[in-house]
């Protein structure tokens, strides 16, 4: 004959396996639940940042073509418009009775040239082709040749590292970023030198702008590059997106730096 509390020991025994089991089956559907929750939002990010950079490539493609477009015109109907004035205006005989005629006349072709000079360049910097065949850092080199007034700061650069963009349109994406982070020292800084370097450190490209005008932090650059009167700031956090680079603003003793981090292709 059993004893009853043997019998009591035993359902009780029995009562708590069950209630492990099913805590456990419990914890175990939950955990296979959260693990295909955090799968799905991670597959669903992955597909949100993907169309976010189709996204973003189409609109720095359609800049990209829209700046050849423009570079173009400039070049084959201003820049063609403006040497046929020219050379009208040097086919004008002057009234010698009045000497006034002739610091004007001289003037005017002082303007026409300089006009022409403007257009060549401002086509040059708008168009990739120099980039294209020479490559970025001849680019580079080329656009502040071009762009900066000798006179007014002191250019130069130190570009003699390796970098292998994944393509042509990242290279370009370099380049426009450079381009603006110069043209806003020149704008905004009133610094009377300019120097741009690299250096590869462990399969990354770190491009240095440093200048010893007035410059930003990087806090400054973060709130800045969200307002909507800093569209230039948008438009290198876009390409920044694109090429998974990195952008970093500094105030040092010696001057301001900003360091840009470019991932090398190997």
């Amino acid at each position: 004959m059993n004893h009853p509390d043997g019998n009591i020991k035993l359902l009780v025994l029995l009562g708590i396996s069950v209630m492990l089991l099913l805590f456990v089956s419990f914890l175990l559907v939950f955990i296979s639940t959260q693990r295909r929750k955090y799968q799905y939002q991670k597959n669903l990010q992955r597909l949100r940042e993907a169309q976010r950079d189709l996204l973003i490539e189409a609109a720095v493609r359609s800049e990209e073509s829209e700046r050849s477009r423009i570079a173009e015109a400039l070049h084959d109907e201003m820049g063609a418009l403006l040497f046929s004035a020219k050379l009208h205006f040097q086919n004008i005989r002057l009234n010698e009775n009045d000497p006034g005629n002739w610091p004007l006349f001289c003037k005017g072709q002082e303007m026409l040239d300089e006009a022409i000079r403007k257009i060549r360049g401002i086509s040059h910097n708008l168009h990739s082709s120099i980039l294209q065949e020479f490559g970025l850092f001849e680019a580079i080199k080329h656009f502040l040749r071009t762009s900066v007034d000798e006179h007014l700061i002191e250019a130069g650069t130190s570009l003699e590292c390796q970098y292998t963009p994944a393509s042509k349109e990242d290279a370009v994406s370099v380049y426009r970023m450079v381009q603006e982070l110069v043209n806003n020292v020149l704008k905004h800084a009133h610094a009377r030198k300019l120097h741009i370097s690299c250096v590869n450190n462990g399969g990354v490209l770190v491009l240095t702008l440093f200048h010893n005008g007035a410059g930003l932090t990087q806090e400054q650059f973060e709130e800045l590059k969200f307002k909507q009167e800093s569209m230039g700031f948008k438009i290198i956090q876009n390409r920044l997106i694109l090429l998974k680079g990195k952008l970093f603003f500094s105030i040092r003793p010696d001057g301001c730096y900003i360091d840009l981090y470019l991932p090398q292709t190997l």
